[in-house]
């Protein structure tokens, strides 16, 4: 050690970048997680919350709310705001709230004014906080009125903050604000209308968390068939926490990916370092020490390296959520909590240190078994080959330790259990590919150019560069290319092949009584187009062959539909897009107990099958189905499917609204926009959504995501720059011999660039190829099975691999390769 770290800067680079990587995402993900439990009351907006679909609380009901402390309600819904004359109009989220809101944080509007002051009745007509957004959209400004439903609003301030918004979900459309009087008054909320009543409670004096998952419990007991979600302090942003958990999640496992490509590098430093220690081994095996006593002080000195690169990673880690607080605020919803997180730290570093160990053992192992007189004669430590079994059978149980360190802390751990087995299973395969690159390589015919001749010979001479280069550049680019191709597919299916085969709008709440003068207007309007209508309820699934939905441990996959209410529907025959896969239809004007047909999808990852029984709570009745069939869905088509279809007299008498989609091929922009506003203007309570502006949100969504994710994959790609780097700075030794001996021979300088320019090509050709066969075949895995979307290999995607290999590859390359060139030939002829 006391040479100082020269030659373990790559070595100390991989790891404080893996470091780096996995504890800074770790640490910003616990620095947001930590501050939703800190600010669980402002989030939610109460201790408690209690949300009911398409009916208010009853009286009993409210009667035991306001026992508990202080209600405050709301209304959410969407629906069209309009101008005054019909002009233009938008989608928007409207929210009344009462005078109670908001039991905690503040609402800010500009300017500030009190609730009767912002949303009072002048002269019957109610006032209304909308953000800058919606304004700049439409074209108003304070004091303008806007139109929803049948009611006409004012402007009066510009909603600034929400304090809850986040417990209501994500949104779709800007926020129109008003008072509850007021989204009454509008005539939005009718019988069967999409529509939620929420109460929020602030509980009397300090509650326990143990008390509140009591009252919990209680309210569930006291009223089985109220049907409402209930939410606490503890679980205010459920989907942003889950988001961001997952998120965090898949970005370690990038980050331990970039890990391994480090391993590579620290595999080739410590085989540099043993290497540039010959003689000092040689002489230690001379003097009659063990070769465990070798192995062991020099498994010491890397430890002791490998921590100073943990402790410079961990540093650079612990900045992070000091850096994300200012750079995550207009992004969140709620500011991260700076902090230091060792929990997420000391993970970072068990896997540094597991990584260490895997990949320093191996060349240890080999150093081991060398005899001193090779040692003393020049030779490597490779020269022995593969280490003592013993060797390989603990690098092998500490990477199975690693694999399962990462996929237990992983909540979808079959996601995690395919990303580690495919990260692992394309280390092994580059490995072969290397191999066979100079297999190949050995077996090629005498070619006439002379660079040429010397470029293959140098791929598959002993000690070549090519293991060592294919592996550590091809798991980047590998990485690289499947979240290119990933990412690339999903945004043609959002912007290209989606809105070819969706319907170009959806149309909700539309009454019984208005169903069929709506359809004699569409009709006028796009005489070209396919409408379809169907009935359509909102239900959540409160049990299944009557055990609690609570009580019931999903799979992720399938978890989705016990959370939250469903869209539901009914129909006496079989919907004309579904196709069943078990059992049979009901048939017409069928009278016994209620069936309903599942999605076999779902049905599948739930664990269901014919006969099960499901309970569903509409508008606080507890109705149970038992399952008639199963039906395959295409949910990618974007039009009317829903998880569940039930049987006519399931819902008899039942109030309900209609659903409607209209797919016109046909139609421009002009057209949709004619049809928008002749649809408002007639049915003022239809809330119409255009299912191309649906998808530009979704498609800016994943731009953001793809941002972070190529970011994650670019960490990995560094990684493999540097392995690179320190393979080629490795190879130096054996590369000035090779030159000067062919200087001495006649080789002109020139000559030994273009064989050193062909050999890096060679390699780097050979590794992009692997890396796009890897990639696509991962890429297609993701998106044709766990996405189900159509798949389409992507050419762009192909050359950006190729020449990011090339360029790196040749570049390095010829950087070492100058720098071999230029020394001076004595200084190596004398030690021949």
């Amino acid at each position: 050690m006391r040479g100082g770290l020269s030659g373990f800067f790559v070595f100390l680079a991989c790891i404080a970048l893996g470091m780096a990587a996995i504890g800074g995402v770790n640490s910003v993900a616990r620095a947001i997680s930590t501050a939703v439990e800190a600010q669980g009351q402002e989030l939610l907006g109460g201790d408690m919350r209690f949300e009911l679909n398409q009916r208010p609380a009853d009286e009993e009901e409210q009667s035991w709310l306001a026992s508990l402390g202080q209600v405050a309600v709301s209304a959410n819904m969407r629906s069209m705001a309009r101008l005054p004359d019909g002009s233009d109009q938008a989608l928007v989220e409207a929210k009344g709230i009462d005078p109670n809101y908001p039991l905690y944080g503040a609402l800010v509007t500009a300017p500030a004014l009190g609730h009767e002051e912002l949303f009072g009745a002048r002269n019957g007509v109610y006032g209304a906080a909308v953000p800058s957004i919606l304004m700049q959209r439409l074209g108003l400004s304070l004091g303008d009125r806007l139109m929803l439903g049948e009611g006409t609003f004012e402007i009066r301030a510009e909603l600034v903050t929400e304090p809850d918004a986040v417990s209501d979900g994500f949104a779709f459309a800007p926020k129109l604000l008003l008072s509850l009087e007021g989204i009454e008054a509008s005539g939005l909320i009718q019988p069967g209308s999409l529509f939620e009543y929420v109460y929020k409670l602030r509980l009397d004096g300090g509650t326990s968390d143990d008390e509140l998952t009591a009252l919990q419990e209680e309210a569930g007991e006291r009223f089985p068939q109220a049907g409402w979600s209930i939410r606490t302090r503890l679980n205010a942003a459920p989907s942003l926490s889950s988001n961001v958990e997952r998120f965090s999640q898949f970005l370690t496992l990038v980050g331990l990916t970039a890990l391994m490509v480090g391993g590579v590098g620290v595999a080739n430093a410590v085989r540099a370092y043993l290497d540039g220690k010959r003689a000092v081994i040689a002489t230690f095996k001379s003097l009659g020490a063990s070769g465990r006593l070798v192995v062991s002080v020099y498994l010491i000195q890397i430890l002791i390296i490998a921590v100073i690169g943990i402790i410079a990673g961990l540093a650079l880690a612990a900045l992070m959520p000091f850096a994300a607080t200012a750079t995550l605020a207009s992004v969140l919803p709620v500011p991260a909590e700076a902090g230091i997180y060792p929990a997420a730290l000391g993970l970072a570093a068990l896997f540094g240190i597991l990584t260490t160990l895997v990949f320093a053992l191996l060349p240890l192992g080999r150093a081991r078994d060398v005899p001193a007189t090779a040692l003393f004669r020049e030779m490597g430590i490779d020269a022995k080959g593969w280490p003592r079994p013993a060797y390989i059978a603990m690098a092998a149980a500490i990477a199975g330790a690693l694999a399962l360190l990462a996929i237990l802390y992983s909540e979808e751990r079959d996601i995690a259990s395919i990303f580690v087995g495919s990260a692992a299973a394309a280390f092994l395969v580059l490995r072969g590919v290397g191999w066979a690159v100079q297999a190949l390589a050995r077996r090629a015919p005498r070619v006439r150019s002379t660079a040429l001749r010397l470029a293959i010979g140098n791929i598959h001479r002993p000690g070549a560069l090519t293991p060592s280069v294919v592996l550590s550049l091809g798991l980047g680019l590998t990485l690289l290319a499947t979240l290119a191709l990933i990412d690339g597919n999903l945004r043609r299916q959002i912007s290209g092949n989606l809105p070819e085969v969706a319907p170009n709008f959806f149309f909700l709440d539309i009454q019984p009584n208005e169903v069929e003068d709506f359809t004699r207007l569409v009709e006028q309007q796009a005489p070209g187009g396919e409408l379809a209508t169907v009935p359509m309820l909102r239900g959540r699934i409160t049990a299944l062959n009557g055990i609690d939905t609570r009580d019931i441990e999903a799979p992720p996959e399938g978890a989705w539909v016990l959370r939250g209410d469903r869209g539901i529907t009914y129909s006496d025959s079989k919907p004309e897009n579904a196709t069943l896969t078990e059992g049979e239809w009901w048939p017409e004007n069928y009278d016994g107990e209620p069936l309903v047909s599942f999605t076999a999808e779902e049905g599948r990852q739930l664990g269901l099958k014919l006969g099960d029984t499901i309970t569903v709570n509409v508008l606080g009745r507890n109705v149970t189905a038992r399952i008639a069939s199963f039906r395959q869905v295409e949910w990618e088509t974007l039009s009317m499917n829903f998880v569940m279809v039930f049987s006519p007299n399931s819902f008899a008498g039942a109030p309900h609204a209609w659903l409607a989609t209209l797919t016109d091929p046909g139609a421009d922009v002009e057209d949709d926009a004619r049809l928008l506003n002749a649809v408002t203007r007639a049915f003022p309570t239809i809330t119409t959504v255009r299912v191309r502006d649906a998808l530009e949100v979704v498609n800016q969504l994943i731009g953001q995501l793809a941002v972070a994710i190529r970011a994650a994959a670019a960490v990995a790609l560094i990684a493999s720059v540097l392995v690179l780097s320190g393979a080629l700075a490795a190879g130096n030794r054996a590369r000035i011999h090779d030159a000067v001996v062919l200087k001495t021979l006649g080789a002109t300088r020139r000559t030994l660039i273009k064989a050193f320019v062909l050999e890096y090509l060679l390699i780097g050709l050979a590794t992009a190829v692997f890396a796009l066969a890897a990639g696509g075949i991962a890429g297609w895995y993701v998106v044709t099975q766990i996405m189900t979307l159509p798949w389409t290999f992507l050419p762009e995607v192909a050359a950006l691999t190729v020449g990011i290999a090339l360029v790196l590859t040749v570049g390095f390359g010829l950087v070492g390769t100058w720098r071999v060139l230029g020394h001076k030939a004595a200084p190596v002829l004398r030690n021949l």
